[in-house]
């Protein structure tokens, strides 16, 4: 799947599930709502770290390691 999409998937289902959770009656429903709203925004924060470590990562001399690799052929 397109990090990307992922990513903005990801956002619009946090988004939806505090909105849920405004609305919540019980502390059993919010409890579960917080939940939800704590997962999702810990798979985001996955692929914000990995984002923020690849943007330090080294990568001279990246394409002169892998000139001998072939792509995935079918």
């Amino acid at each position: 799947m397109d990090p990307e999409q992922l990513m903005n998937e990801l956002g619009e289902e946090l988004h939806t599930s505090i909105q849920d959770m405004r609305g919540a009656g019980n502390i059993e429903e919010r409890v579960q709502h917080s939940e939800i709203v704590r997962n999702l925004s810990e798979s985001m924060g996955v692929f914000l770290r990995l984002i923020s470590d690849a943007m330090y990562a080294d990568f001279n001399g990246f394409e002169d390691d892998y000139d001998d690799y072939d792509e995935y052929e079918e």
